[in-house]
């Protein structure tokens, strides 16, 4: 019985990780979209042109459709994680703080593939943690 509570509390941890990653997700690519001024400033702090805010925008939206399809979502994470990796790289280049610009990539990523790989039992089986 405790492994069946375990395993329900595991599971039910991975549906909210993955739920306020994928919240996250929406806002953020929803203000890309747009794109709200937030997002003009980042971008030309970045140096980087105003108008690659969109097609960033449908790329994470387009991962993360494949990241909230079961079949596909292992492909969804990989793509995602590529996007968090090009933003750790440019914060990076520029200087910004360590925890709250650079690092928010991988606090992204752990709670995307951590929300996952507690939901799908076939990743913990190719993916098992050791003792």
């Amino acid at each position: 019985m405790d492994n069946l509570a375990a395993s329900k509390a595991g599971l039910w941890t991975g549906r909210v990780m993955t739920t306020l990653f994928v919240l996250f997700m929406l806002m953020d690519a929803g203000m890309k979209l747009v794109p709200l001024t937030p997002v003009v400033e980042t971008m030309t702090k970045m140096q980087l042109p105003v108008s690659m805010a969109r097609p960033i925008g449908i790329i994470e939206l387009v991962s993360l459709a494949l990241f909230l399809w079961p079949r596909t979502a292992v492909l969804g994470a990989v793509l995602l994680t590529g996007v968090f990796g090009g933003a750790i790289a440019s914060h990076w280049r520029l200087g910004d703080p360590l925890f709250s610009h650079v690092l928010f990539g991988v606090y992204l990523g752990i709670l995307m593939w951590g929300g996952l790989w507690l939901r799908d039992p076939r990743l913990r089986a190719i993916m098992p943690l050791r003792s």
